[in-house]
């Protein structure tokens, strides 16, 4: 049995450092965690690699000024290339999963039907999935939220369905031991995320893989058609470098998230002859609808997005219905970047911060962005929304507010440029939305998706269904680039699940 594995923080690194192994995984969060975690169960020697650093539940301060810059790419203020989206992405051990809000849907299984149709997916139908979809929930201890843990903005999203007949319904999560702070998304101070880094990384160096935070994979090594490691840099708290790490391995997992694995395998000059290494990006684009309400409601307490309406989502390919819909508060420093207004306005809009509830539309979208090499080396993300996928956002939006006035709100507030205020359900009926066209309602997107897909077709795709490169034996892919389409919903048990799935390929590789 293999000793316990340790984590490193390269930051503390005296001298470069040189590792032979069976395999070595950039990335840690839900792919990359569980990508290493099976492969050290399997008996391989394994080393794990992560960029930022490794943080425990007493460095999480609640604080956003402190947490933002830590936890989040960029320090929170990753962009596309012409400015008009936010990306947000995780960034240290455990990935996306320490900030996000515990959000937990499989694949839709119309999602894996497409995909084996359409796009030459194979072995990865509804009930090849089952097994992995049940063994992470598991793993997970995914529940269920009940209604009496519901916060005022889900239950204004509940109360605004219901009144309007929409479908909607309560979420499950991968908490156990919340305290029902709110601050999921600056980290969990009461560790009651049963993510990524408190579960399965601790089992992976249970099994004996060794964790690298600080240290930033810059080349994938391959010759002759197969891989023979990674060239990383290791670096202080302030970004400087301080030593080199060198891996030779039989494998390379890439789980460093739609934009890192595709921005890394195309600056390793990985071979692409189909022109396919960062294309059709995904990324559920969304934007905000706030309502204001004639009493307190607090809604920065409480466990955030507990519940959802997909009334306006399906997921036939070109359908007229492509939105998914669920709370979305902010802390104050979001909200305030995010309200309206300048001076004497803002400062109004603020003051009724405790008497707000906000809800996102995200469009499951069909533009296909891009991630190339941009300058310093740094992503360089392009995504052009389609004139289709703007009007489903426009829809979301218009739906968003119906739901606030079914659920009481005596204002709402759309943040375009200039803002869209509203005084009644009534007015939605003859709304303009002109303002939904670039740089004229402020978007985020928190999933991307899809630049590494997978498929049996190398014309068409990056990896195969097995998640191992076409062209370059050994290399494997196990994060949210693998999928072909958008997804209408959370990623995360889909990145875990499809990790979990395809854990044995690599396996199979490593010991070949």
């Amino acid at each position: 049995m293999s000793s316990r594995g340790v984590i490193v923080r390269g930051r503390d690194l005296l001298a470069d450092v040189s590792l032979e192994v069976d395999a070595v995984v950039v990335g840690t969060g839900a792919g990359g965690s569980i990508a290493a975690r099976e492969l050290a169960r399997a008996g391989l020697s394994v080393v794990a690699l992560e960029e930022g650093g490794h943080h425990a539940a007493a460095d999480f301060t609640q604080r956003e000024d402190e947490m933002l810059p830590i936890l989040f790419a960029d320090g929170g203020g990753r962009t596309t290339k012409d400015l008009a989206i936010r990306v947000l992405q995780g960034r240290g051990v455990g990935g996306s999963t320490v900030h996000n809000t515990n959000l937990c849907k499989r694949t839709p299984d119309a999602i894996l039907e497409l995909w084996r149709q359409r796009y030459n997916v194979s072995g990865c139908s509804p009930s090849d999935m089952r097994a992995a979809f049940e063994q992470i929930e598991k793993d997970l201890s995914v529940s269920e939220i009940p209604a009496a843990l519901r916060n005022p903005n889900n239950d204004v999203l509940h109360k605004g369905a219901l009144a309007l007949g929409w479908k909607a319904g309560p979420l499950k999560h991968n908490r156990v031991g919340c305290q029902t702070s709110g601050f999921c998304e600056v980290g969990c101070a009461y560790d009651a995320k049963q993510n990524a880094l408190k579960v399965v990384v601790p089992q992976a160096m249970e099994a004996g893989a060794n964790v690298y935070a600080d240290v930033e994979v810059v080349r994938v090594n391959h010759t002759r058609g197969r891989v023979t490691g990674v060239s990383a840099v290791a670096r202080s708290e302030s970004g400087a470098p301080v030593a080199w790490v060198d891996v030779r391995s039989k494998i390379v997992v890439l789980a460093a998230s739609a934009v890192g694995s595709a921005l890394l395998a195309k600056k390793s000059g990985i071979t692409d002859p189909h022109d396919q290494i960062g294309k059709k990006l995904r990324m559920h684009p969304g934007a905000v609808v706030a309502g204001r309400f004639d009493r307190v409601m607090n809604s920065n307490y409480g466990i955030p997005q507990s519940y959802e309406c997909t009334e306006h989502l399906d997921f036939e390919e070109g359908s007229d219905k492509r939105v998914w819909i669920v709370p979305a508060f902010a802390h104050p420093i979001g909200t305030a970047s995010m309200l309206p207004g300048f001076g004497a306005s803002h400062m109004k809009a603020m003051r009724s911060y405790g008497q707000l509830a906000v809800l996102t539309a995200m469009v499951h979208d069909e533009t296909e962005g891009r991630v190339e090499v941009g300058e310093g080396e740094r992503p360089l993300i392009t995504y052009d929304m389609t004139e289709s996928d703007r009007r489903q956002l426009a829809k979301g939006l218009i739906a968003c507010a119906r739901l606030l006035f079914a659920g009481g709100a005596v204002e709402v507030t759309i943040p375009a440029i200039p803002p869209v205020t509203l005084t009644s359900a009534s007015q939605l009926d003859s709304l303009s939305t002109d303002f939904v066209r670039p740089h004229g309602v402020p978007l985020t997107a928190v999933h991307p998706m899809g630049t590494m897909r997978m498929g049996d077709d190398p014309k068409t795709s990056v990896v195969s269904s097995t998640g191992e490169h076409h062209f370059v034996r050994g290399l494997f892919v196990a994060d949210g680039s693998l999928f072909p389409t958008s997804l209408g919903g959370p990623p995360q048990i889909s990145i875990y699940s499809f990790a979990h799935h395809l854990a044995p390929h690599a396996i199979a590789r490593a010991k070949s």
